[in-house]
């Protein structure tokens, strides 16, 4: 099938889907600095983000009732005790990342993937009536470039799937014309925000600096150590790094701390019949407890009510924990070094990467941001300083820091040029056939003399040009072929010397429709493959011009 690649773009869209909260952000190119951050959002004031949570109307999870502010669990109604049929899903992203042990709780009949795509269209259809607001000439389909903004620490399918998620909800006009679809990592969107010339005056940047963005979100906290060139372009000087430590982790360990006074089973009781009634609980955690919480220890503590707070959790609790309650006449006591226990393996695992980036940077560094709504709690930014003070001359916290990464990755759409390279985080690599020889293992051998071996296309570790690309040629074998295929591997180490190595995965197969009818001796196909943030993949005839689809065929 071949394809036109066309570029009419006049607005750029960012989309900050997050764990917990999520938001976006808007410009036209003819006026670049007027970045419009969306604050306006059903039944609510003014906020620069909406929940990341979405209502379906019963169990068949086929109608969605109501999504962001409107889906959050409303205080519950102490003697309705009764199952509910409606639950509000959240934490869906987490999904995303196969390497997470603990996914959090999604119903058994829900698949993630469809409550992404759920989420995204109503995110989608909302972008696009503020679009219509301001620019009725506009046409989604041809003249917006979406740039979607992901965690550092997602990996190239993580990434892919998103992106069949991001189709599937309607942000582009079908799966052959992806032209209009960008990704940057959060960590990166920020570093490009904190370009800008008031934050550089203000922390005295100047070309050859490396500063350092710490993104502290609701699930991921991200890392990047960027170096300030003379043009105002940005080089990653370390490998971004990131974990699953952003603040929604403090609200597992509420929900640990809570079970381990009712138990296990009746949290899992009210998990399957009343989560809206839990999640309530947990808001009101965050409001009275997480959100206040500074780390000083004159702090007595709080308590909150279960009867108040989640009602339906008493006709789950048996045995000694139901005596212990009801003594207690169902009251969670957080002393100080409760709360303080919540946060800290989580705030222990962000100074663990902040020293991890620091030992990697040869150059020192010279400022510190930490963005991200996480990095508004104050007992996070004291132990930072307290850590970091004495070796980052600059640590601060730039203004509405929860914006810094959709306002970035509206920069980055206006100006790709901004970011001139990235440290590859995979080696890549595909197969070859070539002769087998000692020390090859006998196994690989085949029956003529020949193996299949992994040839690198790209080096973990490598810093590549943000526009570098790997090409290759290929030659229809005979009139009667259709399809030439592609085979992509990656691995975490530095090299592989076979396919089938340990730690080697098959990332993609590419298949790359033939034109019909074309002289087979004219017919040299180009096959283009980029590896940013996202792996893009063109082919192109070299005579004709023509670029053809690349399906991404998944393992």
């Amino acid at each position: 099938m071949s394809i036109e690649i066309q570029s009419d773009i006049r607005v750029v869209v960012s989309i900050d889907f997050g764990t917990t909260f999520s938001g976006y952000a808007y410009a036209h190119k003819e006026n670049p600095k007027n970045i419009t951050v969306q604050s306006e959002w059903e039944t609510t004031g003014a906020s620069f983000k909406t929940p990341t949570v979405i209502k379906y109307e019963d169990d068949s999870y086929t109608k969605i009732s109501s999504w962001g502010f409107p889906a959050l669990a409303e205080k519950p109604v102490k003697k309705k005790k009764t199952k509910t049929s409606s639950k509000p899903i959240e934490l869906f992203k987490l999904h995303l990342v196969k390497s997470l042990e603990k996914k959090p709780f999604l119903p058994k009949d829900l698949n993630y993937k469809n409550v992404i795509r759920d989420y995204l269209k109503k995110l989608g259809d909302h972008i696009k009536e503020s679009l219509e607001r301001h620019w009725r000439n506009v046409d989604f389909y041809k003249h917006v470039l979406i740039v979607l903004t992901v965690p550092a620490e997602f990996d190239d399918k993580a990434i892919e799937t998103f992106r069949e998620c991001a189709i599937n909800a309607g942000l582009l006009k079908d799966k052959y014309n992806t032209n209009n679809l960008k990704f940057t990592t959060e960590p990166e969107a920020a570093a490009i925000c904190c370009l800008n010339p008031t934050t550089r005056e203000e922390h005295h940047l100047t070309t050859g600096d490396s500063f350092m963005i710490v993104d502290c979100g609701g699930g991921t906290v991200d890392l990047t150590t960027r170096e300030l060139l003379e043009d105002e372009r940005l080089s990653e000087i370390t490998e971004r790094s990131g974990d699953y430590c952003g603040s929604s982790f403090i609200d597992q360990a509420f929900l640990e701390f809570v079970e381990e006074k009712v138990g296990k089973a009746a949290i899992e009781l009210v998990k399957n019949n009343h989560y809206s009634q839990l999640q309530y609980c947990v808001q009101a955690f965050c409001k009275q407890v997480k959100i206040p919480f500074t780390g000083d220890d004159s702090n007595p503590g709080e308590d909150l009510d279960l009867e108040e707070l989640l009602p339906a959790i008493q006709q789950y609790v048996t045995g000694e924990e139901k005596n212990r309650m009801e003594e207690e006449e169902w009251l969670i006591k957080l002393s100080f070094e409760d709360i303080k226990g919540m946060f800290d393996p989580v705030i222990d695992k962000i100074i663990n990467l902040i020293k991890d980036q620091l030992d990697k940077n040869e150059k020192g560094c010279s400022t510190m941001f930490l963005v991200g709504g996480f990095s508004e709690s104050k007992y996070l930014q004291t132990r930072i300083k307290e850590e970091f003070g004495e070796i980052v001359p600059n640590i601060s916290v730039p203004p509405q820091p929860i914006t810094s990464v959709v306002k970035g990755g509206v920069l980055y759409g206006l100006k790709e040029k901004t970011v001139k390279d990235r440290i590859l985080k995979r080696t890549y690599g595909t197969e070859i056939v070539r002769r087998w020889k000692q020390p090859d293992p006998l196994s690989e051998r085949l029956p003529n003399g020949l193996t299949v071996a992994f040839e690198r296309l790209a080096q973990r570790g490598a810093r590549l040009p943000r526009d570098n690309k790997f090409t290759k040629k290929f030659k229809p074998l005979s009139l009667l072929q259709q399809k030439i295929n592609f085979d992509l591997y990656a691995t975490e180490g530095s090299d592989a010397k076979f396919c089938e190595d340990p730690g080697v995965s098959k990332l993609h197969n590419w298949e790359i429709e033939l034109p019909e009818n074309e002289n087979l001796e004219d017919t040299t196909i180009l096959f283009t493959l980029s590896f940013g943030v996202g792996i893009e993949a063109t082919a192109e005839n070299q005579k004709t011009g023509k670029k053809y689809q690349c399906e991404i065929k998944y393992e």
